[in-house]
């Protein structure tokens, strides 16, 4: 996966205890002068301003979105040396399969954030849907093809074979439904008690049960009928194309080719429109090589060649469960005014989560990534979870930030790095520049040289994106001093 971003990244709420009463920081500006100014008077929650209130920003997600990137980098960039760490060929879990989450998790919280005042819900529900559709054409122009990264010097793309879905676009869906919900479908409750928690946000909740149950009935009911695809491979004469059947007739399979996901992705969105080179060519069903990618295996199933989106339409719908479990929390930073009982509860909501993760596993449904199984998303929300509820100890309540700051400013920028760092735009400029053929050139004779340091392919890598992602820290620092910040 290239994998994230945080939409909301200008959206902070920066609040780290905001009582009914609190005034409302304006934080579309990360520079040094925020603006204060009273909560709407029309919008759910609003009540004179208090300029007593602590109202410092909540660094512990800059840092989360910050280490999120970084972990991103890391797998994308390491996980060809080190494929344990890169995303599972199917079914299972890696460290890159936290990545995903991770994101989709921290848009919730600063979804929780930004509306916890809303003066016009359909001023708000129009900037939430521009705001989603530019992330949409965003991660088009970035994840459909256009751009071919650090290896490939080229650009341009088919427009019959523009791949539809991708990353940003997975999370300007999971943004948008999540937003509408938390604009329309949060009570002008005043939380006073914990009853009157469950009344503001019940009717939320059950939107959020409701879209699970939608994902739950198609993968498990829809009919899966033989099918067959165009499989391009290499022969003696070049490349070469067959049509290769597929023998399904099934319901509820969760194996990679006889699946609801891959089916109703092939139907809406057309398979030349998917994702080419899926992670289960990494099994060991479709590669030698594997858990790595590698050369077919002898009578390997004519499926391995098909092509699968990682983030297709049915799965994104479950990924956008992400999104509300990060609501939930954002919805305990802002009600809830004790430090010790925030930990609590959000230790309380991380903890079951993964229990009820790994007790979908053992009962038979596994996780992957892939589909984002019901399994695979409580286990991930859950360790985001405990992973920010950590952080805000450290950061938030111990103030220890020093340590943190590069990781900060990594988050507080999170949009820019993304682009230019996961998706290769920066690379692959610099790649541009050689000496008389393309493998002479900045990038690939750093990470050369650091191998042949360490005389080892894999350690010379790892320390060559180590050195990556402080350099990026860097960046991201620089701009921060000078009040750039990228949004959409």
């Amino acid at each position: 996966m290239s994998s994230l971003i945080d939409v909301a990244e200008e959206q902070q709420e920066p609040l780290l205890s905001p009582p009914p009463s609190a005034p409302y920081k304006d934080s579309s500006n990360h520079g040094d002068e925020i603006v204060l100014s009273s909560p709407p008077s029309d919008g759910p929650d609003s009540s004179p301003p208090n300029p007593a209130v602590d109202n410092r920003r909540l660094v512990s997600l800059d840092v989360f979105r910050g280490l999120t990137i970084a972990l991103m980098i890391l797998v994308d960039d390491a996980g060809g040396a080190f494929p344990s760490i890169n995303h599972a060929p199917w079914f299972g879990v890696t460290l890159a399969d936290f990545v995903m989450p991770f994101f989709l998790f921290g848009v919730g919280v600063s979804i929780s954030l930004v509306f916890k005042y809303v003066s016009s819900k359909p001023t708000a529900t129009k900037k939430v849907m521009l705001r989603a559709i530019k992330l949409f054409l965003f991660g088009l122009i970035l994840q459909g093809g256009y751009f071919h990264g650090r290896n490939h010097l080229t650009y341009g793309v088919d427009v019959g074979k523009i791949r539809w879905l991708g990353v940003l676009q997975r999370i300007s869906i999971g943004y948008l439904l999540a937003s509408l919900s938390e604009i329309w479908l949060v009570k002008n409750v005043i939380v006073d008690a914990p009853m009157a928690f469950l009344r503001k946000y019940y009717t939320q909740g059950l939107f959020a049960i409701l879209l699970c149950s939608v994902y739950m009935l198609l993968l498990y009911g829809l009919y899966v009928p033989n099918w067959a695809f165009a499989a391009s491979h290499v022969n003696t004469a070049g490349y070469a194309s067959d049509t290769r059947a597929v023998h399904c007739e099934v319901r509820g399979s969760l194996d990679p080719p006889c699946n609801a996901v891959g089916l109703i992705d092939r139907i809406i969105l057309g398979e030349n429109h998917l994702y080419q080179r899926p992670v289960y060519r990494r099994t060991k069903e479709c590669s030698v090589n594997s858990p790595d990618y590698g050369p077919l295996p002898p009578n390997s199933p004519g499926w391995c060649l098909a092509p699968f989106d990682p983030e297709g339409i049915l799965s994104s719908l479950m990924a956008a469960i992400t999104c509300f479990l990060g609501l939930h929390y954002g919805h305990i930073v802002v009600h809830f005014k004790g430090q010790r009982q925030k930990i609590l509860l959000c230790s309380l909501f991380s903890i079951p989560l993964i229990i009820i993760g790994y007790v979908l596993e053992v009962l038979g449904i596994p996780f992957s990534k892939p589909l984002y199984t019901l399994s695979y998303t409580c286990m991930t929300a859950g360790a985001s979870g405990l992973c920010l509820t950590i952080i805000y100890y450290i950061v938030d309540v111990k103030c220890f930030r020093k340590p943190m700051v590069l990781l900060q400013w990594m988050g507080m920028n999170a949009f820019i790095i993304y682009a230019l760092a996961a998706c290769e735009l920066f690379p692959a400029a610099v790649q541009g520049f050689y000496w008389r053929s393309p493998e002479n050139n900045l990038v690939d004779g750093t990470e050369a040289l650091l191998q042949a340091v360490f005389r080892s392919r894999r350690w010379g890598t790892l320390v060559f994106v180590m050195l990556e992602i402080l350099f990026w820290c860097i960046i991201a620092g620089f701009l921060h001093m000078k009040g750039i910040y990228m949004k959409l």
